[in-house]
């Protein structure tokens, strides 16, 4: 049976680019793939050794996308193993992004303009992202970060060893993360800003580490966390969940929240989960 990877998301957020990543990875990849020829492109893939393991489907119009969620059921209730990429930015910057290359949006009908096409698009597959088991935002990424996003999840994405998780730190005065499933704040932990010592360091140091983790309430803190996701990966894995991604928070993302994000990463591995780690503020 095919591995296949529906590739969705709103127009100029990045399919393109995701498929060319996709291909450099060993993916078969067929772009602006109508929703009618997907069962039979996955048919006549399937009859060949060389596609019938990494299938990378890129669904163009927005008609297209709406109908990939009946698609992926009617695909997995074949015995295939389907996930949904779904690409996403802002409107601000995908109304630049059309405005440097010149390239009409496909929704736009010459009244609205740009933006009024994207607003559309964006509420028309919001069902779409909605089911997506993974949204990338590519509204501050360049074509390189990109390609190393879809590396770290796809590059041995034929495998079955089950969801792959990203955790994540972040400060809130440089924003929530937009394409996260689950975020805790920890602001309510001891801030080793405070601390003159302390301060020119960061969560991977041991003394700010243990400021951190050490105070009770962050014992406390990480004591339930780790039994809510003792219940929650289970139930996410068996739900068909492929990916889970975990945002932890503190003011600026350079003490709290990286010493308790890589505390948590170390406890999912104890648990045999590979869990990337990313830091995303750790250098502002």
């Amino acid at each position: 049976m095919a591995d296949i990877l529906l590739i969705t998301g709103l127009s100029g957020a990045g399919r393109s680019q995701a498929a060319d990543d996709l291909e450099d990875l060993g993916w078969f990849v067929v772009d602006n793939m109508p929703v009618e020829l997907i069962e039979k492109v996955v048919e006549l893939a399937g009859s060949s050794a060389a596609y019938r393991t990494h299938l990378a489907l890129v669904l163009g119009l927005p008609s297209h996308q709406e109908g990939a969620l009946d698609v992926a059921r009617s695909l997995r209730s074949a015995g295939h193993r389907v996930r949904t990429l779904f690409l996403d930015a802002s409107t601000a910057e995908l109304v630049k992004r059309y405005g440097a290359t010149r390239r009409k949006h496909p929704l736009d009908d010459g009244r609205g303009g740009v933006e009024d096409a994207v607003t559309r698009e964006r509420t028309m597959l919001e069902p779409v992202k909605g089911a997506a088991d993974m949204v990338i935002d590519t509204s501050a990424m360049t074509v390189h970060q990109l390609k190393s996003r879809i590396a770290e999840f796809f590059a041995t994405a034929g495998s079955q060893d089950g969801m792959r998780i990203a955790v994540v730190s972040f400060g809130y005065k440089h924003g929530i993360p937009l394409d996260v499933d689950l975020v805790f704040d920890v602001r309510f932990l001891p801030n080793p800003h405070w601390d003159e010592r302390l301060r020119p360091m960061s969560g991977l140091d041991s003394d700010v580490a243990r400021h951190v983790l050490d105070a009770p309430l962050a014992v406390e803190f990480l004591d339930r966390l780790e039994s809510m996701f003792d219940l929650l990966l289970p139930a996410y894995r068996d739900e068909g969940r492929s990916y889970l991604s975990v945002a932890i928070g503190c003011t600026g993302g350079r003490h709290r929240s990286v010493a308790m994000a890589e505390r948590f990463a170390s406890w999912l591995s104890s648990r045999g989960h590979d869990p990337r780690v990313t830091h995303r503020d750790l250098g502002r």
